[in-house]
């Protein structure tokens, strides 16, 4: 059975966009703190976390591919972008906003029963659940949290690195994140191309659509490579 594999990108709403009342529960933690330099420091952490959170920011890019054909699209939000572009077998569509974003994504979705991800239970489908209910979007596949330990319909290769968390933080399966896992097996890092998660945001502002595009994608094609991996040297290990 086809599986769809799929990663996104996240970006923080402005602040302005939240009322006093919201702004003040957001960043009550540094509003505790005496000394004027670690509340400035302090806010501006808990300002990198918002992208984090659905509620306080928008996914402006999803990254598909098909885990057997290699074929897919990549969705993102693009300002006066004109020119879709093409690499291979996989097409780049710029959307308006993130409500048309969305609904591309759910309309491609209703056609996979199972999907691939790394961290996308804890992350990725709990994001897109909340994010487009907020937004109204219709949600056309409401069982991808599943039962956890189970690799169907959702494979999350977070977990199963981890053999679901077995041996805590500072065991022999703790959990590393995407560019170590894929150091350590001899797959190309998405981050080799200098971009990271935490460039999203100032990417976006500079209208840099295409390479949050770009960076998306590279880290959907190492998770296809990671569970390839996974599937033939560890899948079945209870």
């Amino acid at each position: 059975m086809a599986k769809l594999v799929f990663d996104i990108e996240t970006s923080a709403l402005p602040v302005e966009n939240f009322d006093d009342v919201q702004q003040e529960y957001l960043f009550r933690e540094a509003a505790r703190l005496p000394d004027e330099a670690a509340r400035a420091a302090k806010r501006a952490e808990l300002a990198q976390f918002m992208s984090l959170w659905p509620f306080t920011s928008q996914v402006v890019c999803v990254a598909m591919l098909n885990a057997d054909t290699a074929r897919g699209q990549v969705l993102f939000i693009a300002e006066d972008y004109e020119d879709a572009a093409e690499t291979g077998a996989v097409e780049f569509v710029p959307c308006a906003d993130e409500t048309e974003l969305l609904t591309a994504f759910w309309d491609v979705a209703k056609h996979y029963d199972e999907i691939v991800t790394f961290n996308g239970r804890g992350f990725d489908v709990p994001f897109l659940y909340l994010r487009s209910a907020q937004l109204n979007v219709p949600i056309t596949k409401k069982n991808w949290l599943g039962y956890r330990y189970a690799v169907e319909p959702h494979c999350d290769l977070a977990e199963q690195l981890t053999f679901y968390g077995v041996s805590g933080r500072d065991g022999a399966a703790r959990k590393f994140n995407l560019d170590f896992y894929c150091k350590a097996f001899g797959i190309e890092s998405p981050k080799s191309h200098g971009v990271t998660g935490m460039d999203v945001k100032d990417l976006l502002a500079a209208g840099k659509y295409q390479e949050i595009a770009e960076y998306c994608l590279r880290d959907v094609k190492a998770t296809v490579q990671l569970y390839q991996i996974w599937k033939e040297r560890l899948a079945g290990i209870k």
